[in-house]
């Protein structure tokens, strides 16, 4: 003849499974929230501008910098560039830096003849091998921009063009840090 089964033990065991899943739910909720909240650090990067200079990712640090890659031939980039320009204007004098990035693709003389025919105030540089859109994490869709902290760590991808006032909000925070 078996004993019965105690209450207490019966009631054991729900609550043992329950306080494991309690665990097992904050354990992953802990592993998700830290895997999102971890910032990436931009890739080390030469640009080559199109007026003949070369500077690195590492000499833009200090700086909140936004790497737009755009090609001449991308009607959504040309469609934001004139916003990109105000954007910059708006928040050059408070330290953001702006490098727009040409795709491999573009011909050279489109890019310079665009820069120029529209005054771009900051820097164009050419992506001639793609190495540079490589080191993003292989960029191939256009627009795409990155908005980087001080500290070189990347805060936000944009792929296709930004809600711009979210994005003045971003650079808002990001300047002010």
């Amino acid at each position: 003849m078996q004993a019965p089964a105690s209450p207490s033990g019966a009631t054991r065991r729900p609550n043992l499974t329950r306080i494991l899943a309690v665990v097992l739910v904050l354990a992953l909720a802990v592993t998700g929230y830290l895997s999102f909240s971890k910032k990436e650090t931009a890739p080390k990067v030469t640009f080559s501008g199109i007026d003949g200079q070369q500077y690195t990712s590492d000499s833009l640090r200090g700086k909140v910098v936004m790497v737009n890659f755009w090609a001449t031939s991308c009607v959504t980039c040309i469609k934001e560039m004139p916003d990109m320009v105000r954007t910059y204007d708006k928040y050059k004098d408070r330290g953001l830096e702006f490098v727009a990035v040409a795709m491999s693709y573009d011909p050279p003389n489109y890019v310079l003849n665009y820069a120029q025919t529209r005054k771009l105030p900051f820097k164009v540089a050419l992506d001639s091998t793609g190495a540079v859109a490589k080191a993003f994490g292989d960029v191939k869709l256009t627009p795409t921009t990155y908005v980087i902290d001080k500290n070189g760590q990347i805060i936000k991808r944009y792929v296709g063009e930004p809600q711009f006032a979210e994005l003045h909000q971003l650079l808002e925070k990001a300047l002010a840090g």
